[in-house]
């Protein structure tokens, strides 16, 4: 396991860094989020939106927007506006110390709303999201 130590400390994120070729993790990424039950719905190259946009070079970056159905709808259930939170995010960057994987820690995200009903939810779907940084 070589997730940083501000994971430990309840970071807003779950993050490992990795080594291989960029696409390579984005690739491991998704078939580890598969793994845990999540698809990826959005995919946001921030590199080339960067450039088309600002005409800027920036790093090779990507936000993975991953959903769990089942856990997605029990929290709309539960709380009809945690949408705004949904999906939940997966960045895949080059960093100087080589690819690093993160994805938002649900739990820190439900601490903003005040539904207890949120809190077994937000724990299984941390699980997951940690196991898929681990795995990829």
């Amino acid at each position: 396991m070589n997730l940083s130590n501000a994971e430990e400390q309840m970071s807003y994120y779950i993050e490992r860094q990795v080594d291989g070729s960029f696409e390579d993790v984005v690739s491991r990424v998704v078939e580890a989020l598969a793994e845990q039950g999540f698809g990826v719905l959005t995919d946001i190259d921030i590199k080339a939106t960067l450039a088309a946009k600002l005409g800027v070079e920036f790093r090779p970056y990507r936000i993975l927007g991953a959903c769990n159905p089942p856990f997605a709808y029990q929290a709309l259930l539960a709380e009809e506006k945690v949408g705004t939170m949904l999906p939940c995010n997966v960045v895949v960057q080059e960093t100087d110390e080589g690819i690093s994987i993160a994805a938002v820690d649900p739990l820190a995200s439900m601490q903003a709303i005040d539904n207890p009903a949120l809190a077994g939810i937000a724990q299984e779907v941390r699980d997951r999201l940690r196991r898929a940084v681990e795995a990829a």
